[in-house]
C-alpha cells in the first residue's frame, strides 16, 4: 500500500498509512456506516489511521468523538469506565445499562483502539448497543474484523 510522508508536530518525517484518496473513501465509509474495521499486521500504522479519522471528522459527529485505547482484556464495564474518562465527554453514567441508554441518544464516533481486547460479552454489548443507537458509529481498529454486520473492513 503506498504510504505518505507527513510530518509531527515536531517536524520529524514519518509515513502515513493511507494515500489522501484512501482517506476519502475511509472517511465516507465511517460517515455512512455503521461499523469499520481498520485490520493490519502491525498495530501502530492501525492505530495512527483510526486516530487521524477520528480527529478528522469530530466536527461530523454533534457528541464528538470518543477514542478508548485497549492494551489488555476488556469487559462491558472496562469499557463504559474508559469511556467515562475521555477528555471533552459528559460524564457517563455508573452502570452498564445506563451507559447503554445514555449512549443511545449520542450522535458520537467511538474509536475502539486494539479491539482485539475486547472480551466477548463486550463485542455482545457494542452489538446490542448498535441495534438501539441510531446516531453511534464504531471505527475499530485490529488485526482482524470486528465482525458485526454490516461491518466494513480495511486492511493494511
Amino acid at each position: 500500500m503506498p504510504m505518505r510522508d507527513t510530518r509531527d508536530s515536531r517536524g520529524a518525517g514519518s509515513t502515513f498509512p493511507a494515500t489522501s484518496a484512501e482517506l476519502s473513501r475511509l472517511f465516507t465509509a465511517v460517515r455512512r456506516g455503521k461499523v469499520l474495521t481498520v485490520t493490519g499486521r502491525f498495530r501502530e500504522p492501525r492505530s495512527r489511521l483510526v486516530r487521524e479519522i477520528g480527529q478528522r471528522l469530530s466536527s461530523n459527529f454533534y457528541d464528538g468523538v470518543a477514542v478508548v485505547s485497549m492494551e489488555q482484556r476488556f469487559g462491558v464495564r472496562d469499557l463504559t469506565a474508559a469511556l467515562g474518562c475521555v477528555p471533552g465527554m459528559p460524564f457517563l453514567p455508573c452502570g452498564t445499562s445506563n451507559a447503554a441508554s445514555w449512549l443511545a441518544e449520542r450522535d458520537m464516533l467511538l474509536v475502539l483502539d486494539g479491539c482485539e481486547h475486547l472480551a466477548s460479552e463486550a463485542l455482545d454489548w457494542l452489538r446490542e448497543l448498535l441495534a438501539v443507537a441510531p446516531g453511534l458509529r464504531i471505527l475499530a481498529a485490529g488485526p482482524d474484523p470486528l465482525a458485526f454486520a454490516p461491518d466494513q473492513v480495511h486492511r493494511l
